[in-house]
Parts: structure tokens; C-alpha cells; sequence
């Protein structure tokens, strides 16, 4: 007897009139929102300028979708081209199938190009955006829900996933892996913010232990998945991806620890004098007076003393003191 389980929703799209208003847009759209909003916080604290953040995911978001659909597509490419499919299904992207290697590898291609144009380094920007991803991923995570895809083996736990009879998937409860691994990836934020304050990791490290960290929690998670994947000597397809960057991540963070220690001092030229400028000082050389407010006479001034300053000594004794 089922005594509890997590229902899943009927459907995965409403129509507001002739638009259709899909919940798994909605989790990756909302996962980039937080991911562009959390590392604009970080930046500025890093000494960065507010929004350059957002310029550069300008480039770095639909670099990283097509990455993502590119890696779903030809690791799994029986699913859109083998007999009986519709290879137009492929660019169905609304329909689930994004590979989180994909959009990472080819999003930093577009991060990259960003950053040059705005004379960045790379590594300082993928470390303020690290935690704020690892968030939208546990966000984005969300979208299998609506789409009842990637569950895990049939279980009985209270927490289990009801699947509905569908397309390709049989009727029953399974354990919720876009759940554990969207857990998963809101613990690995907070690691990553912890541990860049207790070790001031720079020079990319943040956005390194990221990876490493979310390819632990991927290993085991994929391991529990039972749709249909590509194995290697009993291992699914991911899992020996996870199991490479890891591996390939972790180097980076010991090699990078010893080349190059510490935390960048600069990290967006002329950000640090944009903010040492005070206000109205904004364009005016060096040497050059601040104009007086002309309401305000030379009240403002601190050399100056004020009328009431000036008047003071000779008060009279007998007026009571105020306290």
C-alpha cells in the first residue's frame, strides 16, 4: 500500500491563450536569473563593476544551451535518428535534453569571448559565478519534475516519484533523482561559498571545486537513472564523464594552488577607481576644485566653518545652554 509518494504534474505546459507556458523553460529561466543576480553580488564584492556579469552571460547562456543540446543530442542520438524517430525532435529543446558537460564546455566558450571583450580574466568570473550556477542547476533540475523524466529505480520510499503511464515510461514510483541531485547541487553551493572564505580561493579554483563536487554527486545519481543511456564496461556514458572532469578538475585545483596562490587583487580594470570616485566628482581632473552647490553657499565646505560656527564665541554668557 502506497503511503506516501511525490505526485507529478498532469501536464508540463498551460496555454495562456495561444501561448504555451512550459515548466521546464521556467526552471532553466529562473536557474539563469539567480545564477546572473548571485554572481553580480559576488563580483561587485570581488571589486567588480555591477553588470558586467550580465554582459558577459549575454554570450555565455546561448553558448551554454546549444552546448547542452548538442551533448543530449549526440550522446543520445538513437532518441531523434534511429528508425521510427523525427530527427526534427532534436531541436525540440522545450521537450527536455540538456547535457550539463555540453552546456558548461561550450558556455565557456561564450564566457571566454565575453571576457576578452571586456578585458576580464576568465577564472575570476567563473569563481563568482560558481555557487550562483550550482543553484540554478539545482533549479533547472525542477523542469525533469514537470517533464516526469530522469527517475531513478522503482522504490517504495515515502519520498518516492509517482510516474504516470506516458511515452516511453511505465506507470509506478521511483526514487526522485532530480531531487537528490538538485540537494545535491544547493549543498555544493554553500561548500563553495564556505570554503572560498575559509581558503580565499581565486584564479578559477571556486568554479574548479564546483565541478568536482557536482561530478561526485553525478557519479552515484546517474547511477541509480534507468532510462536508456550508452554503457562502457557497466557504467553508463556519464558517469565516465563525471568520473574524467573530476579527475581532471581536481588536478586543477592542486596545479593552480601551487602556480599561482591566492586570490586575485584585480579583478575589472578601472572598476576600483570608478568606485573611489566620490559623487560629482565624475569626469573632473585631478587637482581640479568640486563645485560649490550654489543654494548651499560654502556651508559644505569642512575648511570653512559655518555662519552659526562663526558666531558661536560671542553669544551671550546669560543665554541658557542647550544640552
Amino acid at each position: 500500500m502506497e503511503l506516501a509518494f511525490i505526485p507529478s504534474p498532469s501536464t508540463g505546459v498551460i496555454h495562456l491563450g495561444p501561448i504555451p507556458l512550459r515548466g521546464y523553460a521556467f526552471c532553466i529561466i529562473i536557474g539563469v536569473f539567480v545564477a546572473v543576480w548571485y554572481g553580480n553580488k559576488r563580483w561587485v564584492a570581488r571589486g567588480g563593476r555591477s553588470g558586467t556579469v550580465a554582459d558577459i552571460a549575454v554570450w555565455a547562456v546561448p553558448f551554454g544551451l546549444v552546448g547542452g543540446r548538442l551533448y543530449h543530442v549526440v550522446t543520445d542520438y538513437q532518441l531523434y535518428f534511429s528508425d521510427g524517430e523525427d530527427w526534427v525532435n532534436a531541436f525540440k529543446i522545450w521537450e527536455g535534453g540538456l547535457g550539463i558537460w555540453g552546456a558548461v564546455a561550450l558556455g565557456a566558450v561564450g564566457a571566454w569571448i565575453g571576457c576578452r571583450r571586456r578585458g576580464i580574466p576568465l577564472p575570476a568570473w567563473a569563481d563568482a559565478l560558481a555557487p550562483g550556477l550550482a543553484f540554478a542547476q539545482a533549479i533547472g533540475r525542477w523542469g525533469n519534475w514537470f517533464n516526469q523524466e530522469l527517475y531513478g529505480r522503482p522504490t517504495d520510499v515515502p519520498w518516492a516519484l509517482k510516474i504516470s503511464e506516458g511515452p516511453n515510461r511505465i506507470a509506478g514510483t521511483y526514487h526522485p533523482t532530480f531531487l537528490y541531485e538538485s540537494l545535491w547541487c544547493v549543498g555544493a553551493g554553500f561548500l563553495i561559498i564556505w570554503a572560498e572564505r575559509r581558503f580565499k580561493l581565486g584564479h578559477g579554483r571556486a568554479f574548479a571545486l564546483y565541478v568536482a563536487t557536482y561530478c561526485v554527486g553525478r557519479f552515484w545519481i546517474e547511477g541509480m537513472r534507468v532510462d536508456e543511456a550508452h554503457h562502457v564496461l557497466g557504467l553508463r556514458l556519464n558517469q565516465w564523464t563525471a568520473l574524467g572532469i573530476f579527475v581532471l578538475a581536481v588536478a586543477y585545483l592542486v596545479v593552480s594552488a601551487k602556480l599561482r596562490p591566492g586570490r586575485e587583487e584585480i579583478v575589472e580594470p578601472g572598476a576600483q577607481d570608478d568606485a573611489a570616485e566620490a559623487p560629482g566628482t565624475a569626469g573632473r581632473k585631478d587637482g581640479e576644485p568640486v563645485p560649490l552647490d550654489k543654494d548651499k553657499g560654502d556651508k559644505d565646505d569642512p575648511a570653512e566653518p559655518t555662519d552659526e560656527l562663526k558666531a558661536e564665541p560671542a553669544a551671550s554668557e546669560s543665554e541658557p545652554k542647550k544640552a
